[in-house]
């Protein structure tokens, strides 16, 4: 299947920047050319055009940070564990709605949920989403602490099994990318904080998490870790962690010893920690300094309460429906002094190299899979309002169309 897509402009996140009256040739799943309509329209004439020319084309979204099939069914849904896959198959498409083609999934271990790794690969390896995959292990914060793993799924652990080198090297070699593989401080979950008094609280020595790091990195693997807070920080950078997600209470000097290792930060402004989120302002900061920086949803979860960046009415939990409107607060304060490519990056190809992905999606030049948003403005920036988006494309098809 070979045809042109033509657009009102192309914000690219490329080298090609953004092209006002643009068009791409789709073939066979892949971008196959990028330019100028005329361009584009003189080299391929014969070619059959979708015509979009009211319409702002983009890199469809990444979420690289969720719990969309592991948490999220029993929290929505009074599912049991014949029908946990159809409730989380009902999330993706609603991912998938929201303009979000590949999400970084964390698998933590769940006592409700006896589901190994390959369960979860198995009930998604034909939906029309990239899903990579974080095994991970965990930790709440109730009185009596609860650890959780991947690996264990359902079965409770001890604070001592945490740091077992052969259940580490079981994560590593289960984990497709570096997403929350460890937590370094006891998470509140979705909890209230009456419920996890605990929340925070630091679960590792600096030669423990040394050596996990180092377990990971000896099998090829990169590791991200659950973290907030200057101690726990602190703790991630020195035992040489390649991402962390959250990074709530960061300092700026820590801001630059992230930007001098070239690690990779997961802002989630919604909450996920025991701390404030990531404001607009310490994006901005840490967008500045040269770190790479990719915006997540942690969903399914509550948000923070009285953040004046969030302006959700109530403690429900939010999905990823909700992801350009989390965004949003910061985008546009990065729109004074950034391009609209860099700042789409935080949502696109940003997120997309945290999965190991680059080369596949996140941008729109030739080669890469031909994912795709139509919508009324640049997601993030100028839309939030997921009915903003008129269709989604995956690898050249489309999957979402409004009317």
């Amino acid at each position: 299947m070979e045809y042109i897509v033509k657009g009102k402009k192309l914000v690219t996140v490329s080298k090609f920047g953004t092209i006002h009256n643009g068009a791409m040739v789709i073939k066979d799943g892949k971008i196959a050319a990028v330019g100028r309509w005329d361009a584009i329209h003189e080299q391929y004439p014969s070619l059959d055009i979708a015509d979009f020319s009211n319409y702002v084309i983009t890199p469809s979204l990444v979420d690289c940070h969720t719990h969309l099939l592991e948490y999220a069914p029993s929290s929505l849904f009074p599912v049991t564990p014949e029908t946990h896959f159809h409730a989380g198959k009902w999330i993706l498409f609603n991912a998938l709605s929201s303009g979000i083609t590949a999400i970084g999934e964390q698998i933590c271990g769940h006592p409700l949920c006896d589901f190994k790794i390959d369960d979860y690969r198995e009930a998604v390896k034909n939906f029309p989403l990239d899903i990579s995959f974080a095994t991970t292990s965990i930790t709440i914060g109730f009185e009596e602490l609860a650890h959780f793993s991947a690996v264990t799924q359902s079965k409770k652990m001890q604070h001592e099994d945490l740091i077992s080198l052969k259940l580490v090297e079981e994560l590593a070699k289960n984990s497709d990318y570096p997403g929350e593989n460890l937590f370094i401080n006891a998470t509140p979950a979705n909890f209230t904080p009456e419920m996890v008094p605990r929340a925070g609280e630091i679960l590792y020595s600096i030669d423990d998490l040394m050596k996990i790091v180092q377990t990971f990195h000896n099998l090829g693997k990169k590791i991200g870790c659950h973290v907030a807070g200057e101690e726990g920080i602190d703790l991630a950078l020195s035992a040489g962690f390649d991402v962390l997600h959250h990074a709530h209470g960061i300092t700026e000097e820590q801001m630059e010893k992230v930007a001098e290792k070239g690690v990779h930060i997961v802002a989630t402004p919604i909450g996920g920690t025991h701390l404030k989120p990531n404001s607009p302002e310490e994006i901005l900061k840490l967008v500045e300094k040269g770190i790479t920086v990719s915006i997540s949803t942690d969903a399914y979860l509550p948000p923070y309460p009285n953040v004046p960046w969030l302006q959700f009415k109530d403690h429900s939990i939010i999905g990823p429906d909700s992801l350009m409107e989390i965004a949003h607060p910061s985008m546009k304060l990065l729109k004074e002094n950034f391009s609209e490519n860099v700042i789409l990056e935080l949502l696109t190809a940003n997120p997309a190299t945290l999965l190991g992905k680059e080369k596949q999606f996140g941008r729109l030049e030739p080669g890469l899979d031909a994912n795709f948003l139509i919508g009324e403005g640049i997601p993030g920036l100028e839309m939030t309002n997921t009915q903003q988006i008129k269709s989604v494309f995956f690898k050249g098809i489309k999957v979402i169309e409004r009317k």
